[in-house]
């Protein structure tokens, strides 16, 4: 990996008085996670990027990819030792610490977290134990508890248990256990195939061929259950009625992460929805929520997280690798700078956007997971996405492209 090319060919598109204010907003935004975002707890500290100091579970996942360009490592084990302290019996472990939410089970993103935090160190050593124990018990609520009809696709609590916060039409309301997420099916996926790797690293080579069978099904059901090839996208699923929810919402894109998605479908979706400016490809893109949606919306009406049209960067973020991995880099990459000109349009990073006009929304200040603007056009021209659980090499890339530190 080049990285000096990489910072050179950023720095050409974007010319010399954005790449001050690139550098200027990574400056501001790593201040304020060493100032304000890591936290005292128990016997260490933690990492949040929420100004009122709870810790979430997908949240982390972003924030320490981002902390990982800076060679920043601690939070993926501080964190997840954290969350894995308060399991229960069954396996279940709250998606929230400070306030535990005891219907919403950690989203599946704990086996990728403590991968990509051993990868960092080179240190396995600590999953050995009781908490490579635990970490199966978390993925085994998701396969078996939180699978009502046994066909091998979950459901989610509720659209707020997705993350998604307002999206009840895609993942139903609080407590309704009924939604077979497209997009907890690929995070599952995923976490199936962290867990794969990290059983070869620390002494469990035996449980490997499972970890990435279960994988393997997953996928399979996503494309033979979740698919409608009449509309060219991906759905949830209602388990209760066995009728696809034909919502179109950012989830919809999230196959494409994953890889391997049939090269037609893949162009269908890109072409079809992804880059449609009637329905996710907004003045600053992706929306959310499609703008054809009957409760399509931009601005917050009440202060709520709103998921039904505004612009998320973790939700691009996704979306940019698996326009990678699908074949479509000239569309990654715009993506990536528009990502980019939209958390750089406003004086502060935000939570989330205004995928019409670009304006930050939600918290402010924040130091969160929208700090990913900053660096994907960086894994863009370096050709490198920390997120694949084939990368071997996790580098402080945006530390080395910026000359700038922690």
């Amino acid at each position: 990996m080049d990285i000096s090319s990489a910072a050179e060919r950023l720095k050409a598109r974007i010319g010399t008085s954005k790449w001050c204010r690139l550098r200027d907003r990574v400056t501001k935004v790593n201040h304020d996670i060493i100032t304000r975002g890591i936290i005292p707890w128990e016997r260490t500290t933690l990492l949040t990027g929420y100004s009122y100091g709870e810790f979430y579970d997908w949240d982390l996942y972003f924030e320490n990819l981002y902390l990982s360009h800076f060679g920043e490592s601690r939070y993926c084990r501080n964190n997840v030792e954290a969350f894995l302290d308060q399991q229960l019996a069954c396996g279940f472990v709250a998606r929230t610490l400070v306030n535990p939410r005891l219907r919403q089970h950690f989203k599946p993103f704990l086996c990728q977290i403590a991968l990509l935090g051993c990868r960092q160190t080179g240190d396995y050593r600590w999953l050995s134990g009781r908490y490579w124990e635990r970490l199966k018990k978390h993925l085994g609520y998701w396969l078996w508890y939180s699978d009502f009809d046994r066909n091998g696709l979950p459901v989610w609590d509720s659209a707020d248990h997705s993350g998604m916060d307002n999206q009840d039409r895609r993942a139903g309301k609080i407590n309704a256990m009924e939604i077979e997420g497209v997009d907890l099916a690929c995070y599952l996926v995923r976490e199936c195939e962290a867990m794969a790797v990290l059983a070869g690293r620390v002494g469990h080579e035996d449980e490997t061929g499972c970890w990435t069978a279960s994988a393997e099904r997953l996928r399979s059901l996503i494309d033979e259950v979740l698919w409608d090839d009449q509309d060219g996208f991906y759905y949830d699923r209602n388990e209760r009625t066995g009728e696809l929810v034909r919502v179109k919402a950012v989830s919809g894109f999230i196959p494409l992460w994953l890889g391997g998605v049939a090269e037609k479908r893949a162009k269908r979706l890109v072409a079809e929805h992804l880059l449609d400016e009637g329905e996710f490809w907004l003045p600053y893109p992706v929306a959310t929520w499609a703008k054809t949606e009957p409760d399509y919306y931009q601005e917050s009406a009440r202060g709520e997280c709103n998921w039904r049209g505004p612009t998320w960067v973790p939700t691009n973020y996704m979306i940019f690798h698996g326009l990678v991995k699908s074949g479509h880099r000239d569309v990654a990459g715009e993506l990536a700078y528009r990502t980019l000109d939209m958390a750089l349009s406003g004086p502060d990073t935000r939570e989330y956007y205004n995928a019409e006009t670009g304006c930050g929304q939600g918290l402010n200040p924040f130091w969160g997971w929208s700090a990913l603007a900053y660096v994907m056009p960086l894994e863009y021209e370096a050709e490198y996405d920390p997120t694949d659980v084939g990368c071997e090499e996790v580098v402080p890339l945006a530390a080395t492209a910026l000359g700038i530190e922690l």
